[in-house]
């Protein structure tokens, strides 16, 4: 007699295994995205920073605003699409960038060869230095001057990496905090002595906290920033490589960083 019980139950055990094999199936990665995929989605998504002023903070509106934002708002522009921001920080912005949350980074996010192990970069768009900022009554010229001092660094910014491998060496206190807002907070308040930080901040210190004479005290490092993307996104690095291109020749990225550096666009290298 045939067994309508056995088929069925062979059956639903066949079904569960390929559902639980569904399940647990390894995720297939997805392919590059292109210029055509973001402009079919009608949005950009872009990991900005929003804790570092001049580059990147919480406007008025609660929206971010800054050079980097400036700039995602006119590429969004050129791509015809709107632009969503997520912030980011210096120790999560390529994780945010791997994974997929973000389709590009635009935040403070300087050029070096060991972070293109792990991401691409469009040619620079922007200038700036790695530096540490002190009240004048700091008396600190050059790393040697830094011992026993108290230095506080972003997490995962350029300034960490630089000064890591230096502190114990130095005799200097490195303290990482979980962004630069918080770094200049606790350099106000006297926690650390001298705060990593860019070129120009200082200038932002002096208003907001008025008669300690913030000075830039060393320069650790020149940078240039480039827009990050997902390394084999080929489309994607031809289309950057021409909107920053176009901008940086029509006068668009001057005007940005005189609105917010207050200095004309120097002299930008290509790659």
């Amino acid at each position: 007699m045939f067994n309508w019980f056995k088929v069925l139950k062979s059956l639903s055990t066949a079904i569960a295994i390929g559902f639980f094999a569904i399940l647990h199936a390894p995720a297939q990665a997805a392919g590059p995205q292109t210029i055509d995929d973001i402009i079919k989605k009608g949005t950009i998504v872009v990991g900005v920073s929003t804790t570092t002023p001049i580059f990147g903070l919480i406007g008025k509106n609660g929206e971010p605003e800054g050079y980097d934002p400036d700039v995602a708002h006119l590429l969004a522009k050129y791509l015809g699409v709107k632009v969503e921001f997520v912030p980011v920080t210096g120790a999560n912005r390529i994780p945010q960038l791997l994974g997929g949350r973000v389709d590009l980074l635009i935040s403070l996010f300087g050029i070096t060869p060991e972070r293109a192990q792990q991401v691409w970069f469009s040619m620079p768009y922007a200038y700036e230095a790695a530096t540490l900022v002190a009240p004048a009554a700091v008396k600190v010229k050059t790393i040697d001057d830094l011992k026993g001092k108290r230095v506080g660094v972003p997490r995962g910014a350029m300034q960490d990496l630089l000064l890591t491998p230096l502190a114990q060496g130095k005799g200097f206190h490195l303290q990482r905090f979980d962004d630069e807002a918080t770094e200049l907070q606790a350099l106000i308040a006297g926690q650390i002595d001298l705060g990593g930080t860019g070129l120009l901040v200082n200038q932002r210190l002096n208003k907001s906290d008025p008669g300690k004479d913030y000075q830039v005290k060393i320069l650790l490092r020149p940078l240039h920033f480039g827009i990050g993307l997902r390394r084999g996104e080929t489309d994607k690095l031809q289309w950057l490589n021409t909107f920053i291109y176009t901008i940086k020749n029509n006068g668009e990225l001057d005007a940005i960083s005189r609105k917010w550096r207050g200095l004309p666009l120097e002299e930008l290298p290509v790659f």
